[in-house]
Order: structure tokens, then C-alpha cells, then sequence
């Protein structure tokens, strides 16, 4: 398939790479010579405009940092309205399930499929997809995402993949915050961090989220990793959540523990 990107990033670098490698032709937006020479190390062909990224592509993927990105590049830049009327667009980036929406109703195809993992999963093949359309959209465009992701995990209509990844974002925070309580509480009866962090992975108390503490040592090295992506994706479902004249709850208190400095 013809595929369009833009954000060939942190992120979206390695899925350019594992589209190129997937045999499809791949046009990526790069805007200076610096990136469109870094794509070119990609295999892909860099293009100048959002209207080339477009043009006669079956999918275009967009992978920038924030929901307000998503916005500019879509709607005020032009993305959607330069796109074929067969052609899908995909959201990888975390963002508001309105966002998805709002954009499909200027009468385009759309899925949104916010990502679980790192560049490295990506790398490999193996990063996880929360996918939200319908089911034939979803269909069209899975060839595209088995480039990168497995699991493909198509959790409803659209808007549902941002759903999920905000809750499973919601308590990836809150266990971070609960480790930091265990790691004071362990502080307090003499035990060190990096050994208490350690030990739990083969207790009862384990998690993912334990695991990756545990190999950084520290619930503040951490956070000082990987911070700015959690409170990003917080502040997101937060206001969601505001939207809907709720909060978070308990959640809440859990996650300002964690994510703190």
C-alpha cells in the first residue's frame, strides 16, 4: 500500500522503518533537510508538504507528540482535506476520543489507534495497538498497523482506542504512585529502595509496572524517564473526565503521588 506519515519521531521513526521493511511505499513529511535526510535513512521518501503525504496515499498515519498537534496537522493545516476519499487516516497519539470524532466528521475515514509501548517494542514488532472504528475500516487498514503492532486489539467505535489508553494510562500512573508509598513505607523500616524494588518482582505485590521500576532502580529515576509522556496523558484524562462532570476518583490521589518529581 501507499502510506503517508507525519511524525517520524521518536516513535514514529521505527514504524517508518518497519513499513519500508513491510514492503510498503512509504512518503514521510520532513521539512528540513536534517529530517528528509534522516528519512531517507529510513527507506522512505521524504515530501515537503502535508498535500504530498496525501496524495494517493490508501492510509496516512499521523504519530505526533500531543492531542493539539493531532488538531493543527488535521484540521487547520489541511491533512484531511487533502486526503483521497478512499484513503484512512490513523491517530497514533494519545489524545481526547473527541478528537477522532471531530475529525471524521468533516466526512473522512478514521481509526484511532493509541499505542502501548516504547520505541523499542516497535522495533521488534511488538507494540501493543488499541484500536477504535469500525470494523471494516479496521479491517482496511490492519495489513498497514501488522507492519508494527501485535497485539491489534480493536476495542470498539471510534474514539474507543483513546478510551482504553487513557484508563490503561490512569493506572500505569496510580501504580507508580502506590510504589512510591511502598517505597517510603520501606524507607521507614530500613529497607533500600533498589533491593525493596527488586524483591517485590517475585512476590505477591509484582506488576509490569513493578518490573520496569525495578529496572531503573529508582521510583524518581523513573519518572524522571518517562514523566513528561505520563503527565501529558493525565492532564488528557483529566479533562476528559472534567468533560463528563466527573473525576477520577481515588485514582487521582494515587497518581499526583506518583507522578510528583
Amino acid at each position: 500500500m501507499r502510506v503517508g506519515f507525519v511524525g517520524a519521531g521518536r516513535m514514529g521513526a521505527p514504524m517508518v522503518r518497519r513499513l519500508v521493511d513491510a514492503g510498503h511505499d512509504v512518503r514521510v513529511l520532513g521539512r528540513s533537510e536534517e529530517k528528509s535526510e534522516a528519512i531517507r535513512e529510513l527507506g522512505a521518501r521524504p515530501v515537503a508538504t502535508l498535500a504530498e503525504v496525501a496524495d494517493g496515499a490508501d492510509v496516512v498515519i499521523v504519530c505526533v507528540f500531543t492531542d493539539e498537534q493531532v488538531r493543527q496537522v488535521c484540521l487547520a493545516d489541511g491533512l484531511v482535506a487533502a486526503l483521497a476519499p478512499e484513503a484512512t487516516l490513523v491517530i497514533h497519539t494519545t489524545g481526547s476520543p473527541r478528537t477522532a470524532q471531530s475529525i471524521a466528521e468533516c466526512g473522512v475515514r478514521v481509526v484511532d489507534a493509541p499505542v502501548s509501548g516504547g520505541p523499542h517494542n516497535i522495533a521488534a514488532g511488538e507494540v501493543t495497538l488499541f484500536v477504535g472504528g469500525d470494523d471494516a475500516t479496521v479491517a482496511a487498514v490492519r495489513p498497514v498497523l501488522a507492519a508494527y503492532g501485535e497485539p491489534i486489539l480493536h476495542v470498539g467505535a471510534l474514539g474507543s482506542g483513546q478510551a482504553v489508553k487513557l484508563v490503561n494510562n490512569s493506572l500505569f500512573a496510580a501504580q507508580i504512585g502506590l510504589l512510591r508509598t511502598a517505597v517510603d513505607l520501606g524507607a521507614r523500616l530500613g529497607v533500600e529502595e533498589a533491593r525493596l524494588l527488586s524483591a517485590i518482582t517475585h512476590g505477591s505485590g509484582s506488576s509490569r509496572v513493578g518490573k520496569l521500576l525495578a529496572g531503573r532502580g529508582s521510583v524518581s529515576g523513573f519518572v524522571a524517564d518517562v514523566g513528561e509522556f505520563i503527565g501529558k496523558d493525565v492532564a488528557v484524562v483529566r479533562q476528559v473526565a472534567a468533560e463528563l462532570g466527573s473525576t477520577l476518583g481515588l485514582l487521582d490521589d494515587v497518581i499526583d503521588a506518583g507522578i510528583r518529581p
